[in-house]
């Protein structure tokens, strides 16, 4: 099974959200509806991105991704990357794809001179953990995510 991992592109919208949709499924949460779906295209896609997306292909077919952006940390004086999603369809996985796209986003990184690539694994996905740690990352256990959304954010901001 060959494959490749190159940047997205506006012809890549609808496989994105596909993907996208993939994962909110696997980590059991609501899937972005079609006015969301429209938003990621156009933050993608537009004038302004917000963000990058690298894409696997497998014999032809989009079935991997990886989305990111810069951050800054102060203490490094540096950027550093956020990796926001990775995610390789089950029907592939095993076979290097998340792997690629690491090291691409690793590569990414060390091109704009970022300090730090950074992201988030659920707690129950030992194999995503198990992944990372294969890969020489450091599991940040005395750090806890936190996350003002909705109401509590809109009340916060005012």
């Amino acid at each position: 099974m060959a494959f490749t991992v190159r940047p997205a592109g506006p012809t890549d919208g609808a496989a994105l959200v596909a993907l996208v949709r993939g994962l909110a499924e696997f980590e059991r949460l609501p899937p972005p509806d079609d006015e969301a779906a429209e938003r990621l295209v156009a933050h993608a896609f537009g004038p302004h991105p917000r963000f990058d997306v690298l894409m696997a292909e497998v014999d032809g077919d989009v079935r991997a991704y990886a989305l990111f952006f810069e951050t800054y940390s102060t203490f490094l004086a540096a950027p550093s990357l956020w990796l926001e999603d990775l995610f390789v369809d089950p029907v592939v996985r095993g076979r290097g794809i998340g792997t690629a796209l690491m090291r691409e986003v690793a590569r990414v990184a060390v091109a704009r001179g970022c300090r730090r690539l950074e992201w988030n694994v659920l707690d129950w996905n030992e194999r995503a953990q198990a992944f990372y740690r294969a890969l020489g990352a450091r599991m940040l256990g005395e750090w806890q995510g936190c996350r003002l959304e909705g109401d509590a954010l809109a009340r916060v901001a005012r």
